[in-house]
């Protein structure tokens, strides 16, 4: 098999993109098959371990056809920003290519597509005794109280949050206090970005047809229950330190299962909860890969679509290999 080697100019790096259920891993494993890839996985759920049902993470022998990277590098306790993961990201591009090899960054984690590709707004950094001032608040008040609370600091910020989106309401408060400017006022388009911005290919698997793609995301939460998702998610609950205030818990699916083991919702309001968020989570994730310009879109329902992946890609991988020399 062909390697890379160094090249004056690094080739463009393939993204490959889509949301929840596309196919995305079918067709990672497929082009490993015809190139000498690794995978750095951009998807902000399978870095946690213990976490591998509900995520969809490779199995063990998917990663060993071809090198996956960002999997299982946090506990659940621990948060990963898109600061970091862009961070991450650029070394394994890096050291890929020092390999012999070529990156391609796969995943649904729009915000880390984002990042990666425009670099972040300069904000202030995490503070953890806030954010538990914060989350002690909400307990006491609710999300949706500490929403209006931010609409009163930050409206335009405000405007654009669900009333329950915990995590980007606690963060936007958080920048407010320690920046005493609200959220909106500092994001300002000046990017802090280091060096050259990453070139890359974005190639999508989009459905042609929503129905087909909520119908795999209901066969696939179904196969997680068949798989063990409830004592997946019983083993994480059964740890003192794991909250569902926490990402990690956040997660679609998590959440769910989390509520029903804590007799919050039987069973069946259990399963079309987590299918309903994770039909929101595709749409989200499609609206966002409708927003790039400069995508090349492959139908994920489609009989071939792994053999026009292939073909979509052929051209960057193949020129990778040329550009080496």
């Amino acid at each position: 098999m062909a390697t890379l080697m160094a090249a004056d100019t690094p080739p463009p790096v393939l993204c490959l993109m889509g949301p929840t259920a596309a196919g995305k891993s079918a067709a990672t494993l497929a082009l490993a098959e015809r190139w000498p890839v690794e995978i750095v996985n951009v998807d902000s759920a399978t870095i946690y371990r213990g976490m591998d049902i509900g995520t969809a993470k490779p199995s063990r022998e998917e990663r060993e056809l071809v090198p996956q990277h960002l999997l299982d590098i946090r506990d659940p306790a621990e948060t990963f920003s898109a600061g970091q993961f862009r961070s991450e990201a650029l070394r394994l591009i890096g050291d890929i290519r020092g390999r012999g090899r070529i990156p391609i960054l796969a995943g649904g984690t729009m915000m880390y597509f984002k990042a990666l590709r425009e670099g972040l707004d300069s904000l202030p950094q995490a503070d953890a005794v806030l954010r538990a001032q914060l989350n002690a608040r909400a307990a006491e008040i609710g999300w949706p109280a500490m929403h209006a609370e931010l609409a009163r600091v930050d409206p335009a910020t405000a405007a654009r949050l669900s009333p329950n989106d915990s995590q980007r309401i606690q963060r936007a408060l958080e920048i407010h206090a320690l920046a005493g400017k609200p959220m909106s006022a500092l994001l300002t388009g000046q990017r802090a970005a280091a060096g050259s911005p990453l070139r890359t290919v974005n190639l999508s698997l989009e459905p042609s047809e929503r129905a087909g793609l909520h119908a795999r995301i209901e066969q696939r939460f179904d196969a997680m229950l068949e798989a063990g998702l409830v004592e997946e998610v019983r083993r994480l609950r059964a740890r003192p330190d794991l909250s569902p205030e926490l990402p990690s818990i956040r997660c679609v699916g998590y959440r769910q299962v989390w509520s029903y083991l804590a007799g919050e919702i039987h069973g069946a309001e259990m399963r079309g909860q987590a299918i309903a968020a994770t039909r929101q989570l595709a749409k989200r994730q499609i609206t966002w890969l409708r927003a790039l310009p400069d995508r090349i879109v492959v139908d994920c329902l489609a009989p071939d679509s792994t053999a026009r992946v292939i073909d979509a890609a052929a051209a960057t991988l193949d020129a990778a290999i040329s550009a080496a020399g």
